[in-house]
C-alpha cells in the first residue's frame, strides 16, 4: 500500500473502531434511557444505522484489495466468511431486539416486563455481540495485510491449493 492508501486505511480503521465503541456503549447504557422511549428509539435507529455503515466500510476494504479486483473473490470470502456471517446475524438480532424492546416498553417505559422469549433474544444478542466485536476487529486489522494489495507468491500459492 502506498502512503495515500495507508492514510485512507488508517482513517477507515479509526472510523470502524469509533463505530464499534459506539455500539458497545449503546448496548451497555441504553437501559438508562428507558424512561424516555423516544430517546431510546433514536439511539436504536442510530445504532442500527452504524451497523450498516460498519458492514459497508468492511466491504469497501474488501473491494479495494488486489485480490478482489483480480476477481479472486472466493479467496476473500473463505478468509472472512465468519466475519461477514456474524455481521449479518448481529444486525438482524439487533433490529429484532430493538423492535421488540420498543414495542414492549413504549406505553409503560419503566415497567420491567420481560418474557422468556425476549430474555432469550436479549441473551443471544449479547453473546453474538461479543463474537461480532472480536471477528469484526480482527477482520479490519487482517484486511490491512499488504499481501491482499499486490500480486505475490502467497496469492499464487492460495490459488494452487484445491
Amino acid at each position: 500500500m502506498n502512503s495515500l492508501n495507508t492514510r485512507q486505511y488508517t482513517i477507515i480503521i479509526i472510523l470502524q473502531y469509533v463505530i464499534l465503541l459506539f455500539d458497545v456503549c449503546i448496548n451497555s447504557f441504553a437501559s438508562f434511557a428507558r424512561q424516555h422511549p423516544t430517546d431510546l428509539l433514536v439511539l436504536y435507529v442510530i445504532q442500527d444505522f452504524c451497523l450498516i455503515v460498519a458492514l459497508t466500510l468492511l466491504l469497501v476494504n474488501f473491494f479495494s484489495t488486489y485480490i478482489f479486483q483480480a476477481g479472486l473473490i472466493q479467496l476473500l470470502y473463505t478468509r472472512f466468511r465468519m466475519t461477514l456471517v456474524l455481521c449479518i446475524i448481529y444486525m438482524m438480532l439487533s433490529i429484532s431486539l430493538h423492535t421488540w424492546h420498543i414495542s414492549i416498553h413504549w406505553s409503560m417505559p419503566l415497567k420491567h416486563y420481560w418474557t422468556k422469549e425476549f430474555h432469550t433474544l436479549y441473551s443471544a444478542h449479547r453473546t453474538v455481540a461479543v463474537l461480532y466485536y472480536y471477528f469484526y476487529k480482527r477482520a479490519s486489522l487482517r484486511i490491512g495485510d499488504p499481501r491482499f494489495y499486490k500480486s505475490s507468491a502467497w496469492v499464487q500459492k492460495q490459488l494452487s491449493i484445491p
